[in-house]
This record gives C-alpha cells, structure tokens and sequence, in this order.
C-alpha cells in the first residue's frame, strides 16, 4: 500500500512538473494576445507575459462589433462584411518574423458563420505583393498531398502556411506549400485553431490536438520564412491582400488571438485548450 502511495505521488508531481514546463514556454514565448474585450471603433491591445512591445489592431474599415460571449474573457469580436483587423507593417516589431530558422505559433478561438472558401483568420500574407510569411486560414478550397505536391478538394479544414519565397510555390500557379487538418471545424461552433512551424515542418491543430493526416499534417517545410522586408505584408485578422484587395474574408467572431515566437507542441496545444492563456 505505502509503494502504491509512493508511485502516486511520483505520477502526481510529474504531471505538476509537466504542466509548470508547459506554462513556462508559453509565457516565456508568447509575444502577443488579444481578448477582443474592446468596445467596437477600439484599437485592440494586446497582452504579454514577457515582450514589452504593445501591438494595437486597427479596424480596417469600419467599427467591428463586440459581442459579450466567447471562450476568452467572455467576449468577442464579430468579423463581416469586408471588416479585417490590422497593423501596418511599420509597427509590427517582433511580429515580423522570419528566416531559415524562424518558428512561429499562431492560436486563435474562433466561431465561423459561413462555409465560404478562403477564410482568413491572422498572420503576415499579402499575395497581391508576393510578400507572403505566415498565416493561419479556414475553409481553403483545396489540400496539397505533400508526397507528389498535387492539391485535391476540400472544405472546412484548418490550414497553415507558411513561405520562405514570398511568391508562389516553384513550378505552380499558387502557393500551395500548407497543411491541411484531418478534421473539419463546423460551422456555429466555438473551436481553439491553430498554425505552428519549427522550421522543418508545418503542423495544424484542432481543440488542442494535432489534427493528423499522412499526407497533409503534418506537412514536411524545411526553407524557412520569408523576409518581407520594410515594403513587407502588414499584419492582418480576417482578411488579407488578393489581387489588389482585401480579400479571403473570415465571417464570424473572434473572441482569442495569440502570436509565439516558438513552435508549440501538442503537450502546450492542450493545455492552452484546458486552461487558457492565463491573463
């Protein structure tokens, strides 16, 4: 009986140690969260353990509203109707980020309203430049099977890309280079998404777990990020730049937006599911 106690408690302080671990890294690398508790015409501020710089997201057009539900602070922000959140490339400080070295997470807690391909959910990706980086997107129209690089139909899926060109994937017509979840999120429900690279492969998550496919998540990407440089891609949540114009738009709320700097793994994927960012 006492060996029994004993080996408990070993297992009880080892799921302590591993919960303290995982918590260390997420404050220790998140650069930037944001709770969309702002009333609509604000700019949304975001919070840090650790980075001492301060990004402000701007309303694209015109005031986006804000809704008292969501897992985040019980609220959020509800994106249509040609409405995107940004921050102009100049402010963007340690969220520009890049190199063949570069990681990068990206969660956001979404609840989608439309079943629309191409929804742009929050990274640094402006197609209409070449001046592609990192984003996290819904709903894209296709998935890459990375073993012969051919794109295949689909909806509903979590995507995230990442560049190393700024361009188009060599020898294609787009960029196609991203994974792809194995799961669909529905349509009127509340889901944790997620992007993370650690600059040899793409990964996408689902509620805190890898959504896995053989062929699309993860997805093999060992080139890097691009440098977009001081002309580079601005910022943006729920929209990004296509063929001159703001495009790809997200519809829906948005109640959680968080950028690290680091790859997350799936042991940092649930318990940000579980237990939030912390603020």
């Amino acid at each position: 009986m006492k060996r029994m106690l004993f080996l408990v408690l070993i297992g009880a302080l080892g799921l302590q140690s591993v919960a303290y671990s995982q918590t260390k890294v997420i404050k220790r690398h998140l650069l930037a969260f944001w709770d969309f508790s702002e009333d609509a015409g604000q700019p949304r501020v975001s919070k840090s353990f650790q980075n001492d710089e301060q990004y402000h997201l701007l309303e694209g057009t015109v005031p986006i509203e804000r809704i008292s539900e969501g897992p985040i602070a019980k609220s959020s922000a509800y994106i249509k109707d040609s409405t995107w959140f940004y921050i102009p490339r100049g402010e963007l400080g340690k969220l520009n980020i890049y190199g063949k070295d570069a990681a990068v997470t990206v969660v956001a807690w979404v609840k989608k309203d439309s079943e629309k391909y191409w929804q742009a959910i929050g990274g640094v990706w402006d197609e209409t430049r070449e001046k592609r980086q990192y984003y996290l997107f819904l709903n894209a129209a296709s998935k890459t099977h990375h073993d012969e690089m051919k794109r295949y139909p689909t909806n509903g899926r979590i995507h995230g890309h990442i560049s190393a060109t700024g361009g188009k994937t060599p020898g294609q017509i787009a960029w196609i280079s991203y994974a792809s979840s194995d799961e669909e999120v529905a349509t009127g429900e509340w889901a944790m998404i997620a992007l993370a690279y650690d600059g040899k492969q793409i990964k996408v998550f689902k509620d805190g777990a890898l959504s896995a496919h053989a062929l699309t998540n993860p997805f093999p990407y060992e080139e890097g990020i691009f440098d977009g440089g001081e002309d580079g891609a601005d910022f943006t949540v729920g929209a990004n730049s296509v063929i001159g114009k703001m495009t790809n738009q997200f519809v829906g709320q948005i109640s959680g937006l968080a950028v690290f700097d680091e790859a997350l793994d799936e042991k940092a994927m649930r318990r940000l599911y579980r237990k939030g960012i912390g603020f």
